[in-house]
């Protein structure tokens, strides 16, 4: 198995923005699950292509630390068996978590088979994770050094589980937006937010509206 596969810079055709994507969703899960947009389109970005674009999203959302998102990502670049499984189990766990708010967003019943496969993830997670006493309670933390896999999608899968079992549904959504797909928390009191961003899908819908009341007129 070739290092380079999981660990080079992208060149132009993977370019990802894994490092600044807006964090938009409310909540970290959806944010991950955000890192694809347009799926089944042919404008489907995935920001996720490579070893290093999991951990610098991992970094800007603030799942790791400057210093661990440095030590996982040594860790992983000695090993590319390691790298290859990081790789893997990332983009699987974005996607897992895709399917099943996609479905809450939609008001339909997500898939058992989904709920479980992310019941073990969690579990697998939890159990390499220490409780640590933090601001008068206590934390789940993982040790990057020891767990680089766990650090990184443990916090992750955590949020997920915690959006599945303390948060109405209701005000889980999904971009209305053309090849958006994005996910969010929707905490307006009316639960009326349409679009993951105003200033982009919610615009560009505004835009195509008022071009199709001219050509309506027009024609």
């Amino acid at each position: 198995m070739d290092i380079d596969r999981y660990m080079e810079p992208s060149g132009d055709a993977e370019t990802s923005r894994a490092g600044s994507l807006p964090l938009i969703g409310k909540d970290l899960a959806l944010d991950f699950a955000n890192t694809a947009s347009g799926r089944g389109t042919p404008t489907h970005q995935d920001h996720l292509q490579r070893v290093d674009h999991v951990i610098a999203w991992a970094r800007h959302a603030r799942v790791l630390t400057p210093a661990d998102s440095e030590i996982v990502l040594g860790r992983l670049s000695r090993s590319p068996r390691a790298a290859g499984k990081f790789l893997a189990s990332a983009r699987a766990l974005r996607d897992l978590i895709y399917a099943i708010a996609a479905a809450i967003a939609a008001k339909r019943q997500p898939e058992q088979t989904l709920i479980r496969h992310l019941t073990r993830i969690h579990g697998e997670c939890i159990a390499r994770a220490q409780l640590l006493p933090m601001a008068g309670a206590f934390v789940w933390a993982w040790d990057a050094t020891e767990t680089p896999l766990e650090a990184t999608l443990g916090p992750i899968a955590l949020s997920a589980l915690t959006l599945l079992t303390q948060v109405e549904f209701s005000r889980i959504r999904q971009c209305e937006g053309d090849a958006c797909g994005w996910l969010f928390f929707d905490t307006t009191k009316n639960r009326s937010r349409r679009w993951c961003e105003m200033e982009v899908c919610g615009n560009r819908a505004r835009q195509r509206r008022f071009h199709a009341r001219r050509r309506a007129k027009a024609g």
